[in-house]
C-alpha cells in the first residue's frame, strides 16, 4: 500500500512533464530503473523521497530531450498583462488547475513545473534544458499569462 502511494506521487511528477499517460509511464519506469541503478549513491543527507523526485524529474527531462521542445523568445509587447481577478481563484480545484497546466504548450509547461512546482532557479533550468536563463524567464511569463487567461475564461463561463 505504501509503495503504491509513493509510486502514485512519482507518477504525478511524470504526468506534469508528459503529454499523455503512456509517456508518463515510460518516464516513471525509466526513473525507477535509474533509482535502482544509483541507490548506492544516496548519501542519507536529506529526504529519500526528494532524491527520487529529482531522479524522476531528470528522467522526464531526458525523455523530453528526444523530442524537440519549442522555446520561443518573448517580445516586449507580450510583457503587458492584467492580473486575474481574485474571485477567479476561489472556486478552482487542484484537478482543474493541473489540467490547465498540462494543457500549456510544452516549453511553457516544462519551465512552469520546474520553477513553480519543483523550485528550480532560472539558471538551473537553463542548464537542465540547454537554453538561456532569459528564455526560461520568458517561458514562465508566457505560461503565467496563459494560465491567468484560462482561469479568467473559466470564471466567465461559470458566471
Amino acid at each position: 500500500m505504501l509503495f503504491e502511494q509513493f509510486a502514485g506521487k512519482m507518477m504525478a511528477v511524470c504526468m506534469r512533464y508528459a503529454s499523455d499517460t503512456a509517456q508518463a509511464e515510460d518516464m516513471l519506469q525509466e526513473g525507477f530503473i535509474r533509482v535502482f541503478n544509483y541507490i548506492g549513491q544516496f548519501k542519507f543527507e536529506g529526504s529519500f523521497e526528494g532524491w527520487i523526485r529529482r531522479i524522476m524529474v531528470n528522467s522526464a527531462l531526458k525523455s523530453l530531450q528526444k523530442k524537440r521542445i519549442d522555446f520561443k523568445e518573448i517580445t516586449d509587447r507580450d510583457n503587458s498583462f492584467s492580473s486575474p481577478e481574485p474571485y477567479a481563484y476561489n472556486n478552482l480545484g487542484e484537478d482543474e488547475l493541473m489540467k490547465l497546466i498540462n494543457d500549456l504548450p510544452d516549453g511553457y509547461r516544462i519551465v512552469f513545473n520546474l520553477n513553480v512546482i519543483e523550485g528550480y532557479s532560472h539558471e538551473e533550468i537553463a542548464t537542465m534544458l540547454n537554453i538561456q536563463a532569459s528564455t526560461s524567464r520568458s517561458q514562465l511569463v508566457k505560461a503565467r499569462k496563459m494560465l491567468q487567461q484560462q482561469i479568467l475564461n473559466l470564471q466567465k463561463i461559470a458566471v
